[in-house]
């Protein structure tokens, strides 16, 4: 795994986590990729901070899936203003230039490590 994939991810966790708006529009790319129950394309960074303060979202790494330079699939503890009981999810993440650049939440680590060996396999046949 490499520092700079590890450190975007780690930095987009805290920058979450933390509920810090511009932080978090920091550490994302223009634009970023999100896939979510609500929704999936790319989002301005302002459009991601704005995100981070609806949802109020917390994001416990729970497992690290290395997948390529660039990919990463994380298992996390999700947690909600509205129900601070954790739920299990995995989030692929892409990571170009110390940013996050693809944030793909899904519902479970199967899913997530699919996608994420088809995003990488995709990218090797370009």
């Amino acid at each position: 795994m490499s520092s700079e994939l590890e450190e975007a991810i780690n930095g987009w966790h805290q920058a979450v986590n933390s509920g810090n708006l511009t932080r978090a529009a920091a550490v994302v790319g223009e634009p970023i990729v999100v896939l979510g129950p609500k929704g999936a394309g790319p989002i301005s960074p302002g459009e991601f901070a704005g995100w981070v303060e609806r949802s109020g979202i917390r994001l416990r790494p729970r497992s690290w899936h290395p997948i390529s330079e660039r990919l990463m699939v994380v298992e996390e503890d999700a947690t909600w203003p509205e129900n601070q009981t954790p739920t299990r999810v995995a989030t692929v993440f892409r990571v170009a230039d110390s940013k996050v650049t693809a944030a793909l939440r899904m519902p479970n680590l199967r899913l997530a490590l699919d996608l994420a060996y088809i995003c990488r396999e995709m990218a090797a046949s370009e």
